[in-house]
Order: structure tokens, then sequence, then C-alpha cells
């Protein structure tokens, strides 16, 4: 075996069950399944000979080979992300480009023009790269690195890790196929839809998913999940479809009401939250810079 053998990838993934010792946290943090985290940690330990943690009843620890390598590995990946730091900052510097991740469109009355005019005012030289990332991905890109910004809906998880500014509070309404009994009606209590079969998105970003599954409104009472969506057309076929009803924020309703769906004022839940996100720990002009716009872009219309 050389060293070449083993990825980044996979002393990610070993670090952040170290850290964690708890394979389910760690894939939460890495935005993996844990059956595939736990396949990526086996494929590890067969490259290496050697098993890396215990895992009792009691919970994981590190073996003695897994304590060996441990500081080894944060030392490998720190320089890593030394050298890909000091690479995109370069690149950036001469190519001058800013990239937008997004897991909704902004929309929202021209929110994205007034951002750009107010940015490239700024920053003539400045080019811009709107990307769109799946809702697999609640933080648009800025986790592993593929955004440098990115409009994305709170909450966030590991929120110490990122900063951001709202760009529009909206009131959440319920999604319903326009044959439901409940569609009829002008507004609704969210305690009428506790029985109802819901749309949820993908385990990778559990706190964004207990959001638009309104768990903390259930008064304790676990949702009933009708199918799992990672886009506004699977949104809109599975409510066509009769799968389940949803959340969606006031500014999103038209990805859905294309026919055959509607949308209801719902009560007994709060605003959803709409942002602009970036690493906090990312220093570069270019970054902060276009943050500024969307703040003053934001205030301006408040």
């Amino acid at each position: 075996m050389t060293i070449t053998d083993v990825h980044g990838r996979d002393l990610r993934y070993f670090l952040a069950v170290a850290e964690e010792l708890h394979f389910t946290r760690a894939a939460e943090r890495l935005y993996v399944s844990q059956p595939a985290l736990s396949k990526q940690i086996r494929a590890l330990e067969r490259q290496l000979g050697a098993a890396l943690f215990d895992r009792g009843r009691k919970g994981v620890s590190l073996t003695s080979v897994g304590a060996a390598l441990l500081p080894h590995a944060r030392a490998v990946l720190d320089a890593w992300e030394e050298g890909h730091g000091a690479v995109r900052r370069a690149r950036e510097d001469s190519e001058c480009t800013l990239v937008i991740g997004m897991s909704t469109s902004p929309g929202r009355g021209g929110l994205l023009p007034a951002i750009r005019s107010r940015f490239t005012g700024a920053r003539p030289e400045a080019r811009l790269r709107l990307r769109q990332v799946g809702w697999e991905d609640p933080t648009a890109g800025l986790a592993d690195g593929s955004s440098d910004v990115a409009f994305l809906w709170l909450p966030l998880a590991g929120a110490d890790r990122f900063r951001w500014v709202v760009v529009a509070t909206e009131p959440r309404l319920v999604a319903l196929p326009e044959s439901h009994p409940l569609a009829a009606r002008e507004g609704l209590e969210f305690g009428e839809l506790l029985d109802e079969p819901f749309l949820a998105l993908p385990g990778t970003g559990p706190e964004l998913r207990d959001y638009w599954l309104a768990v903390d409104a259930r008064g304790g009472r676990p949702p009933v999940v009708g199918a799992e969506i990672a886009s506004a057309d699977e949104t809109y076929e599975a409510l066509v479809g009769g799968l389940g009803i949803c959340l969606v924020a006031a500014g999103n309703a038209p990805l859905l009401t294309r026919g055959g769906v509607v949308t209801r004022p719902v009560r007994g839940v709060t605003p959803s939250r709409f942002a602009l996100a970036w690493r906090a720990a990312d220093p570069r002009p270019l970054v902060h810079d276009y943050a500024r716009a969307t703040a003053e872009v934001v205030s301006r219309e408040a």
C-alpha cells in the first residue's frame, strides 16, 4: 500500500468519527448518511490492516492504532486545507470570481439583481457565478467549499462555522393537493395537520428537515413522513401524487402551485428565514463585499 491509496476524504471521515466518537453525529457533521460513513471507515481499516475504532455496546472509542493515526490525520488535513486555501485565493484573486450557491432561487422581488448591481458597482472587476445545489446539502456548497457564499434556509447546522444575513422572513404556508379535504379551507391551524403524512427533506440536514416538518410545533408527537423530497420538482410530483403535504415559504409557493396544488395559510408555526451565508473563517474581501452589498440591499428595502 502507498500513501496515495488513502484519500483526504478517508482522513476527514476518520477525524470526524474520532472527534465525535459517535457515527451518527459524525455523519450529520459531514452531511453523509451513517451507513455510507461506516462503509468508508471499514474500507480505510482494511487498507491499513487494523481496526481504528472499538465499537462496543458502551459506545465508540479509538483503538491504539486509531490514536496513533489521529495527530497525523489532523496534520495532513490542516496542511491540505492551507494549501487548498492558498490555491483558491491565488486563483480567485487572478480570476476575481465569486461562486454563489443556492438551494432555492432568491427571486423575491428582484433581490439578486439588486445585490449584483450594488456589488459590481463597488467591484466592477468581479465576476459572479451562480450554481444550483441539491437539497441533500443544506449549506448549498459552503460546507465542502464548492460555494463561496450561498443563499439558503435557516436553521443551519454547525452555526458557529458560518455567518449570515437574513434576506427574507416569510410566513410558512401549507401546500396540499387541491383534492385534499382541507384544501377548501381559507386557513388552517397546524394542530389540524398532525396526523397528515408530510413530505420530508433529506436526512443529511436533520435540523432543516425537522424545521420544515415543524417538529417543535407538534407537542412531542413524531411526524408521519409520506415521502422524502430533494427538489421543487420532486415536491410538486409528490403533492399531486397524494404522497403527503408540506410546509412551504410564501415566496416559494409559486414553485408548487402549477396546477393541482394549492397553498393555505397555517397558524401555529414560526415564519421561515432565508439568508445569505458564508464561512466564518473566510477572510477574502470579495466574500465580505458581497455580504455587505446584500445587507445594504436588505436594509434599504426593509
